[in-house]
């Protein structure tokens, strides 16, 4: 029976795949797209599918292995976001020569701003690179669409899918109706074809010429009016000004339109920029003296239109070239040409009045922290303690925030605490000189690119301490498993992979675990480590600082709370709200000191040991 939900629009997506027929969904989680793979299970436990599901190590595995069950004749998907198909993209490249048997999408989730991501790089423009179609919705509904289309699209020409929803279609809600998904009972079936599935230069060559006719036939079908590709020309007549969008920046300008009931600039929807539908382009721009084309956050469509001399984009700086296309800057990006063409602006507020009124809200600026009780705090404040000179580098999770405590020199990608660690000890071991190196890195990124790293560093001699900053959980995306938990994606019990297994077998002699809430303790090792770097007999020391996450284990995190108060021995000097930086440390004016903020305060009572002065004590019964 039918039902409406409102759903998110990773709920969409996942909705979408189903109802395509997937049937392996392999995923690492990263903002946006964390949510898909929970809700693909929510939707198969309830109508008891069978459908196999994976929290994989890193973006790779999930790729591959989605990848070999499409070669085998299932129909798949792996999810990840933006910078994960970084981490995927040599066998995405591989894998569009090659082909498919049973249909395989990616989903890669894109970050317009960005808002949760080390850049806000463009899926379309790597669908280019890899040769692969790209579709890209507009809005949850569309989304769900696209992704049972992207599936039957593989499926027919034997080529991965890309489907890249941007974080505003991920994170947006609307009402769907769900009913039943039909299953999907392919046996898988390898065929041996070494030519193909193993192929040498020789025949990758082959292949892609064979790639090469695929693209030009999609094309040729993306260039048709669609559902996903259309405008609203009226024939015969000829426009001072067109827009072209795709994605979420379609979805704001049609609302934009919707409101001011515009209808003397015409739309070109574009939902499948890659293989670019040219025929249905150029029938739209022979029709406009001049096109504005708005998309996030690349050049795609821009590059694409062939007649130069009509377009305005980012290139003849009539759209930013960085930031999220937010309704506000459409708007004036919009009313710009408008007064260019000699056409009506829209009606309605500029982007400039929207800032002007939230500027005079005055509202407080406030920089992200981590949360009341983090154990990461209390790690990166023994780490300076112990090592204040030491060149900190870190790594993608949560505990990029111990920017704030000085804890953080350098934090590049997944994995990059370890091999920066081990670039920076190899340049100064070039000249002569020992320099103390502390690396910090979560429990998820570590098995996600943490044990390549290790292995070199070990192998070439490097010296420093490495820091797994172990809660359990890969908090930052979700509170989604690690291999150190062994809880697969459905919530079965996996095979337990230990940290302490994977360090070891990495090679490395010096490995402590330690309670990052004994502050007092966590130095000791720490100190202990570093003569163990400096030692001739020495080498990498692994310390892991465990104590679980304090949102996804409220209970076990604070077993003893302790309610703290500050008392007039503070002398206000601000080390403990600076230094520790907890949020619930804060200044009261109007007694000029630090005071406790309880709406926050997770009664950890790890402050005490912080205060120089002893003002910090915990209140008596």
């Amino acid at each position: 029976m039918n039902r409406e939900e409102i759903l998110l629009g990773n709920g969409a997506i996942a909705l979408g795949l189903l109802e395509g027929g997937c049937q392996i969904l392999t995923s690492y989680p990263g903002t946006p797209s964390s949510e898909i793979l929970p809700e693909a299970v929510r939707f198969i436990k309830s109508q008891e599918l069978n459908i196999y599901t994976e929290w994989s190590t890193n973006e790779k595995v999930a790729l591959d292995n989605a990848f070999a069950a499409a070669v085998a004749g299932k129909r798949s998907a792996c999810i990840m976001k933006q910078v994960g198909l970084n981490v995927a993209a040599d066998s995405l490249m591989s894998a569009a020569y090659i082909g498919t048997v049973g249909g395989f999408v990616i989903v890669s989730c894109d970050d317009p701003g960005p808002h949760s991501s080390q850049t806000e790089q463009d899926t379309r423009m790597m669908a280019r690179v890899a040769k692969v179609p790209v579709f890209d919705p507009s809005s949850p509904k569309e989304a769900r669409a696209m992704a049972k289309a992207a599936m039957e699209l593989s499926e027919e020409f034997s080529v991965p899918v890309i489907l890249r929803p941007a974080i505003r279609v991920c994170h947006a809600r609307q009402n769907l109706t769900i009913g039943k998904i039909e299953p999907n009972n392919t046996k898988a079936d390898f065929v041996k074809d070494p030519s193909r599935w193993a192929a040498t230069p020789k025949f990758r060559l082959k292949l892609h010429g064979e790639l090469n006719v695929k693209l030009a036939t999609i094309a040729e079908r993306f260039s048709g009016m669609s559902q996903f590709n259309s405008h609203n020309l009226e024939t015969g007549k000829k426009y001072p000004l067109g827009i072209i969008a795709g994605g979420v920046p379609y979805s704001v300008v049609a609302d934009l339109f919707n409101e001011d009931a515009r209808t003397d600039i015409p739309v070109l929807k574009i939902g499948t920029p890659y293989p670019f539908p040219q025929k249905l382009a150029d029938e739209f721009t022979g029709a406009c003296e001049k096109v504005l084309v708005i998309e996030e956050t690349d050049t795609v469509i821009e590059y694409l239109l062939q007649d130069r001399k009509k377009v305005l984009g980012r290139l003849s700086g009539n759209i930013p070239s960085q930031g999220e296309l937010t309704p506000e800057v459409v708007f004036s990006c919009i009313n710009n040409a408008a007064e260019a063409a000699g056409i009506k602006p829209l009606s309605g507020k500029t982007a400039d009045e929207a800032v002007r009124l939230v500027s005079e809200l005055d509202l407080p600026i406030r920089k992200p922290t981590l949360c009341p009780g983090c154990p990461h705090r209390s790690s990166f404040y023994a780490i300076r303690k112990a090592r204040p000179k030491a060149i900190f580098t870190s790594d993608i999770g949560c505990y990029t925030l111990g920017l704030n405590l000085g804890g953080v020199d350098t934090c590049l990608d997944m994995g990059a605490a370890i091999t920066m660690a081990s670039g920076f000890y190899q340049a100064y071991a070039q000249d002569g000189e020992t320099k103390p190196i502390v690396a910090t890195m979560g429990d998820s990124t570590f098995f996600h690119s943490g044990t390549a790293g290790l292995l070199s560093a070990v192998y070439n001699d490097a010296r420093f301490i490495f820091v797994i900053l172990d809660n359990e959980i890969t908090a930052m995306t979700g509170m989604q498993p690690t291999p150190g938990l062994g809880i697969r994606a459905d919530g079965s019990k996996g095979n337990q992979i230990t940290l302490e297994q994977a360090v070891k077998g990495c090679g490395v002699d010096f490995l402590e675990v330690v309670d990052p809430y004994d502050i007092d303790s966590m130095k000791k090792v720490m100190k202990k480590a570093a003569e163990f770097t400096e030692s001739p007999e020495g080498g990498i020391a692994v310390v892991i600082a465990r104590h679980p996450c304090v949102i996804a284990y409220r209970d076990q995190a604070i077993p003893n709370k302790k309610r703290v108060t500050v008392t007039e021995d503070c002398i206000d000097c601000g080390y403990c709200r600076k230094r520790y930086e907890c949020p619930a440390l804060i200044r009261d004016p109007e007694v000029s000191r630090t005071a406790i903020d309880r709406q926050i305060c997770a009664d950890c009572g790890l402050c005490i040991e912080i205060c120089p002065k002893k003002a910090i004590v915990e209140e008596s019964i």
